[in-house]
């Protein structure tokens, strides 16, 4: 494995102290949530080793919330990171070929890069509603892809697929050979309508998911893997066990109480979201200096500084940085810095408003620069 750390990690808010942050608008989460607000109670749990699989419980809760699979089709791991870091380590070898839905969050590239595999990217463009394009994808499934890896509500520009297209992507991957995996981590997120788990629909389609993104836990690290092929799970679990054996147990139980609880916690998750988005949308019909597609699930939007405006790009980073303000430049997912990636859901109101009216400062002075 040739391993190498990404920008999105190596400056991240957790990386550079949040307090150094007046205005953070680099999360790809909602609000973390409070131990003091959650009400979990830890009262007589022994700290033992759990499960390899997960705990019993939260494997049935999962499958059930999911829908249309079995508590034995789902593997509890150490949040969708390393879920994604499971499949492609037992999945792929040096060689193989695996097409990436581009842009991406980046361990989806750079864990197959390090196993050697060769790595095809289905581009996606603001031009084109940062949708993929079906046929397109047919026609870059080679004989020697292995597999087929979208995010589904995308991860940065916040686009959705519909019911029918994950199902023609199932298909594809049926027709080919081939697995589909889907992160599925903002499904709950999807404000045109929660479409099926890909997981359900095929024996070929693998879906991850965890409750760092929806339900602001990413300090617990519970994700998991939900496929129907038991010899492939089978196969999952082996790589978990070598490398952790089990999960944490505190984990585990943490978050068997929260999806106990999902239908009460959920909502007002969503409501906010739902607002925040809103006063980004706003404001994003007063800025003539930025473009976009606007987001239809998930916490974040893709948009891109336009062209011809005049802005030195270094220099509005800069300038952003110095009032204060962080995004999640477009260099975090190999694209052109002209795009940034804007977290909503996890700042609160006067945060998000700050932190939207600086980068319209940011623009302004470097555009007079110019």
């Amino acid at each position: 494995m040739d391993y190498r750390r990404m920008p999105i990690e190596i400056e991240s808010p957790e990386q550079l102290g949040y307090g150094a942050i007046r205005y953070n608008l680099t999360e790809s989460s909602v609000s973390d949530a409070r131990w003091d607000e959650l009400g979990i109670d830890l009262s007589g749990l022994v700290l033992c080793y759990g499960s390899h699989t997960g705990l019993d419980a939260l494997r049935e809760l999962i499958a059930a919330q999911a829908g249309e699979v079995r508590p034995e089709d789902v593997l509890v791991t150490p949040g969708a990171a390393a879920a994604l870091f499971i499949i492609h380590t037992a999945l792929l070898k040096a060689g193989d070929r695996v097409l990436v839905e581009f842009p991406n969050y980046g361990s989806n590239l750079e864990t197959p890069r390090a196993i050697g595999c060769q790595v095809d990217r289905l581009e996606l463009r603001l031009e084109e509603g940062w949708r993929p394009d079906l046929a397109r994808l047919e026609k870059q499934v080679q004989a020697d892809t292995r597999l087929i890896s979208l995010t589904h509500p995308h991860n940065p520009t916040g686009s959705t697929l519909s019911a029918g297209e994950l199902e023609q992507a199932v298909r594809l991957a049926e027709r080919r050979g081939c697995h589909l995996l889907v992160d599925e981590t903002y499904r709950e997120m999807n404000r045109q309508g929660v479409t099926p788990l890909a997981a359900a629909l095929s024996e070929k389609a693998i879906s991850v998911s965890s409750l760092s993104k929806a339900y602001g836990l990413p300090g617990i690290r519970i994700g998991w893997i939900i496929t129907r092929d038991r010899a492939l799970q089978e196969l999952f679990l082996a790589a978990k066990e070598q490398m952790i054996i089990g999960n944490s147990v505190v984990d585990e139980e943490i978050a068997l109480q929260v999806l106990r609880r999902r239908d009460e916690l959920l909502p007002p998750i969503q409501k906010r979201s739902r607002e925040a988005f809103g006063v980004v949308k706003r404001w994003m019909a007063g800025q003539a200096g930025l473009e976009w597609v606007e987001p239809t699930g998930g916490v974040v939007c893709f948009p891109r500084i336009r062209p011809g405006k005049g802005v030195r790009v270094e220099r509005f980073y800069q300038r952003l940085n110095e009032l204060g303000a962080f995004v999640g430049p477009g260099h975090w997912f190999e694209m052109d810095k002209t795009y940034m990636r804007i977290g909503y859901g996890w700042p609160g109101a006067d945060e998000l408003t700050g932190g939207l009216d600086c980068i319209a400062r940011a623009l302004q002075d470097a555009a007079e620069q110019a």
